[in-house]
This record gives C-alpha cells, structure tokens and sequence, in this order.
C-alpha cells in the first residue's frame, strides 16, 4: 500500500531538486561541487526520516499484534 510521505520527507526532497537545480545552473565548479553535495545530504537526510518512519509504523504494528495476542484476565 502506498503511503503519503510525510511533510518532512517531502520538503527534504524539495530541497535536493532545489540544490540540484541551482547546481545544473551555475558555472562555478566549486558552487557546483558545494551545491551536489548538498543534495546528497538533502537525499541522506531523507532516507533517514524514512527509515524512521518504516522502523515507527512497524513498532506501532508489532505492539498492535502483542495486545490482540496477550490473554485476557478475567476482571
């Protein structure tokens, strides 16, 4: 099932395309350079919140499924 990314992820995003952009754009090697890596840490950045957001759906299912195993006790 797809997911809607959360609005950290896609501002993350948008800010990789906006350093690439930049990047495709200037002619100084070095504002070029400074700019790539930029995105990448833009993209690491995203894979991070991404993880998390996996690694905190799957707690959340896990803890889910203990309280429907757990045996009931009698009140």
């Amino acid at each position: 099932m797809l997911r809607k990314l959360s609005r950290e992820i896609a501002e993350c995003y948008r800010m990789a395309d906006r350093c690439r952009d930049r990047a495709n754009l200037t002619l100084d090697p070095e504002a070029k350079a400074d700019l790539l890596r930029m995105e990448q840490h833009w993209l690491s950045l995203v894979r991070s919140r991404e993880f998390a957001e996996r690694l905190q759906d799957f707690a959340a299912e896990h803890a889910c499924k203990r309280r429907r195993m757990a045996p009931r006790t009698p009140h």
